[in-house]
């Protein structure tokens, strides 16, 4: 079935899909993004992504390409268009096409929007959560507004690419202090000796994720205590259990770092008492 993409005011089959040579989102990385769950046609958590995509433009001075409610309404059209249940939807926007300078345009140009979605490896999600993953540490080389979700991702890129060279599925970066700040493209965290959900707090430092939030949210209505501060490699491999989270599979228990067991080696007990906590308080729309 061929693929369909939503571009600057036209829905074009995806492999015809086209932006020209000076948006500068191609040519300085001067843009932001989503990404929206799916499940069962749908939206997950759909407010608190439009929500964290208007405060990134925000703080990169770019305007709305449309208004919300036409932006949800190009989501629900590409959803449509590309028959997807379950899935992922993305956004980005960039500052728009204009001369080649490193200053914004003296002449404001239209922000670029592109809309695009894809099915998920529902397969390969099951088996991550059934078994749990490795995760490796390396320093954390990003820039130091990781609270914009920015379309720059060149630091995660190489991160996640040495997570597979390594035969794990996710890289923790590791601040100057020593402290773990985040995966590559997901949240970290611990479960203390004193079975207190740990995770860092959301500063400038990291990326608030939707699903992070989500999940502090169910983690208060199971009762189990949240402390927001930094932890370490270290404390993290002597933690009774960890795990990551993102909009594409939630929560994936991490089961070894840097080779070493997270408790027993299985995922545990409250992880996966979280991941099902999720579906009772997370925003279908």
């Amino acid at each position: 079935m061929s693929r369909f993409a939503y571009v600057n005011g036209r829905y074009v089959r995806h492999a015809e899909a086209a932006i020209h040579i000076e948006d500068r989102g191609y040519q300085f990385a001067d843009g932001v993004y989503e990404v929206c769950g799916l499940r069962g046609g749908r939206f997950m958590d759909e407010a608190l992504h439009l929500e964290r995509l208007e405060r990134s433009l925000a703080e990169l001075r770019i305007a709305m390409p449309v208004p919300v409610p036409a932006l949800r309404h190009i989501l629900r059209e590409v959803v449509r268009l590309n028959r997807i249940s379950n899935g992922l939807v993305y956004i980005q926007v960039t500052r728009g096409v204009a001369p080649r300078d490193h200053p914004f345009p003296a002449t404001p140009v239209p922000p670029a929007l592109v809309v695009t979605a894809r099915r998920l490896n529902e397969a390969r999600i099951a088996a991550a959560v059934e078994k749990g993953v490795a995760v490796v540490t390396m320093p954390d080389i990003r820039w130091a507004r990781r609270d914009i979700k920015s379309v720059s991702l060149l630091p995660n890129i190489l991160a996640k690419q040495a997570a597979r060279e390594a035969g794990a599925y996710e890289a923790w970066l590791v601040d100057p202090q020593g402290f773990v700040t985040e995966g590559s493209s997901t949240n970290a965290w611990i479960v203390d000796g004193d079975g207190r959900l740990v995770t860092r707090p959301a500063t400038c430092d990291i990326l608030n994720g939707v699903t992070r939030r989500v999940l502090l949210e169910a983690a208060k209505a199971e009762g189990i205590e949240v402390v927001e501060r930094a932890f370490t490699p270290e404390e993290a491999k002597s933690a009774r259990e960890a795990f990551i989270s993102a909009s594409s599979a939630i929560i994936i228990p991490v089961v070894r770092i840097d080779g070493a067991p997270v408790g027993n080696a299985e995922p545990g007990l409250l992880t996966l008492r979280l991941r099902e906590a999720y579906g009772r308080v997370g925003h279908l729309t």
